[in-house]
């Protein structure tokens, strides 16, 4: 028997104990003729000593940082107790040691406040696993999956594994591929995620399916994405929307007590995909504060057609009528505005900072307007010379501004306006403390529109997945009208710019973490949907030809959710960044620098593969 005890197991009850306790070497601490060794395993620290006799033989085999070793001794209460640590008031007295591996000095010291840069760290992360920091995101990470499978059990879902090595069927983002050495020339796809086989589960009779399942995508990096991810997958079927998100706001909802002691008992808010653009300038708000974005020009695509607050704006349509005499906004495709609480006090210097912010390639705006609404009521503007005390004092009170608040103003192409605005917003909650990472706001975004317009190829693409429902009202009109569009100025007239999907996604604190959809299971409606995507009927049916021969069998009405797991686990863990709740993640080049993956294969296997690689010629 190696240990009797785990190192962060032993309290003041324990004393007199005789214990066996293996580990690491922490830290090795010399006095005279005693030492103090901190030793650690994955449940805690317990501080070992040794007396006079023992130190004699620690200097013929001295001990070093991650020494592997073994201890028998006396557990002892400690005369300096040390509050931090919950064995901190006892230590063990040693009669025994032995040294079971010595180790290397590490490249980084193995310590919550490391000296280890992110490349050092991941190229060692099976050391950095052991630091106490990123051991209580792998607890959490783990913890996350246990209460999902709870309350998923309980509820009545079977966990159903699904396969890895399938049919390429690229939408959206890249397939990884995977070539076939016994059917030559022929490759597998790794799964997105495993949206047809679930479906095909609702239409074996399996109503209520779920996996914590791993997915692939071949696309840019960043801190929110890894090739490989994990899903929450769940499908149900006989449902209509209602029971969906009854069903996983309850998921969520036994995760938040389960994992964080949180009862959120209060209902989670909905939104509509058109309010949350309108007020937020972003499908996915954090509504844990206001300073909603104010639309002070009408905007020309038709999901944002909020026509009565737009006529009552202060610039009002734009054009002639509607001219302000200032030409970044006259010119401007959308000028839009967030009030600031209690920011009328800012300097100069920190505005001229927020304009610096603004100009950032990435966000990518020319400059920033901003009107002072003083504690006195008096205005001050960088565009006085533009507008009249009257006028500024309008714009002020259309972005719900008070005394004592700062008007931010952008204005410009419609897209990266509304985007940059809501980015603002989130920079601001944040540099003002309303973004607190313990406190947590759940919304449902409903009612997201079924098709985008690709301008490039004149045509119609799935918003979320070509096997998205539209809403029952709407079915008839999508099947009844051509989904060619004759003229592509008109787009926004086409019968399908007005489609709206029986879709969802939840937000959490301003991040998406879950998107779902009622499917399509009917052929007709499914063989429909593929052509508005511009799919020939060959196309459709070499892709989902499965699909739909499955749709002629008694399918029934079925939907579900995808929750982005690691994403998640991140949040809950007061992290931006789901590397860090991933036991050996990639890094923002897609490689593993600790196995130095992806790497070259050897002639023998592309000869094996039937693969020959194309010399890139500069």
């Amino acid at each position: 028997m190696y240990r009797s005890h785990t190192c962060g197991e032993l309290r003041l009850h324990h004393v007199g104990t005789a214990v066996t306790l293996a580990g690491w070497v922490q830290t090795v601490r010399k006095f005279g003729s005693i030492t103090f060794v901190d030793l650690r395993d994955r449940y805690g620290i317990t501080q070992l000593l040794f007396g006079e006799q023992l130190n004699a033989q620690l200097d013929e085999s001295p001990l070093g940082r991650e020494f592997v070793i073994q201890i028998s001794g006396t557990v002892t209460e400690r005369s300096n107790k040390n509050l931090n640590i919950p064995t901190g008031d006892i230590e063990i007295t040693v009669d025994s040691f032995k040294i079971l591996n010595k180790s290397a000095v590490p490249p980084f010291t193995i310590q919550d406040d490391t000296d280890g840069g992110d490349d050092l760290r991941m190229k060692y992360r099976y050391l950095d696993l052991r630091r106490n920091a990123v051991k209580k995101n792998i607890e959490l990470r783990y913890a996350v999956n246990r209460a999902t499978r709870d309350y998923l059990h309980k509820q009545g879902f079977m966990d159903i594994e699904t396969p890895f090595l399938i049919k390429s069927t690229p939408e959206g983002a890249r397939d990884f591929v995977v070539p076939s050495r016994m059917n030559e020339g022929q490759f597998y796809a790794l799964p997105q995620s495993p949206q047809t086989f679930k479906q095909l589960l609702m239409v074996s009779g399996y109503d209520r399916y779920y996996q914590v399942v791993k997915c692939f995508r071949d696309e840019d990096l960043r801190a929110d994405r890894q090739p490989e991810f994990t899903q929450i997958d769940c499908e149900m079927a006989f449902v209509e929307q209602e029971d969906i998100l009854n069903m996983f706001e309850g998921l969520i909802k036994f995760i938040f007590k389960a994992v964080k002691d949180i009862d959120y008992t209060e209902p989670v808010e909905r939104m509509t995909w058109e309010d949350a653009m309108w007020n937020y300038g972003i499908d996915k708000p954090d509504i844990r504060f206001g300073m909603k974005v104010a639309n002070l020009k009408f905007p020309s695509t038709i999901f944002l057609a909020k026509q009565d607050a737009a006529q009552a704006s202060p610039l009002g349509a734009g054009g002639e009528s509607g001219a302000s005499g200032f030409a970044v906004f006259d010119n401007a495709e959308t000028v839009v505005a967030i009030a600031v609480p209690g920011a009328a006090e800012y300097t100069r210097k920190q505005i001229d900072e927020l304009t610096d912010w603004v100009k950032r390639p990435q966000i990518g705006m020319q400059g920033l307007v901003n009107i002072r609404y003083n504690a006195d009521g008096s205005l001050k503007s960088s565009v006085d010379k533009f507008f009249s005390p009257e006028q500024l004092k309008a714009i002020a009170e259309y972005t719900d501004a008070k005394p004592g608040d700062l008007v931010l103003i952008l204005a410009g192409a419609e897209e990266r306006t509304r985007k940059a605005i809501s980015d603002l917003r989130l920079e601001l909650g944040e540099r003002l403390g309303f973004r607190k990472k313990d406190e947590f706001k759940l919304l449902w975004v409903l009612d997201f529109p079924l098709f985008e317009y690709d301008a490039e190829e004149n045509r119609w693409v799935a918003r979320h997945h070509p096997f998205t429902s539209p809403k029952p009202s709407q079915i008839e009109e999508m099947i009844n009208n051509n989904p060619v569009i004759e003229n592509a100025a008109d787009y926004l007239k086409h019968p399908y710019a007005n489609i709206k999907a029986n879709a969802y996604d939840m937000v959490l604190n301003g991040n998406e973490i879950g998107g779902g959809s009622i499917r399509i299971f009917q052929r007709e409606l499914q063989e429909k949907m593929f052509a508005a995507l511009g799919m020939s009927e060959e196309e459709a049916q070499h892709k989902f030809g499965f699909l739909l021969g499955a749709f002629e069998y008694g399918a029934p009405p079925h939907g579900g959710i995808a929750y982005g797991f690691d994403r998640l686990c991140a949040i809950l863990g007061g992290s931006e960044s789901i590397r860090d709740f991933i036991a050996f993640p990639k890094n923002n080049s897609g490689r593993d620098v600790m196995l130095d993956a992806p790497s070259s294969i050897d002639e023998k296997q592309l000869e094996e593969l039937n693969i020959r690689l194309a010399v890139k010629v500069k």
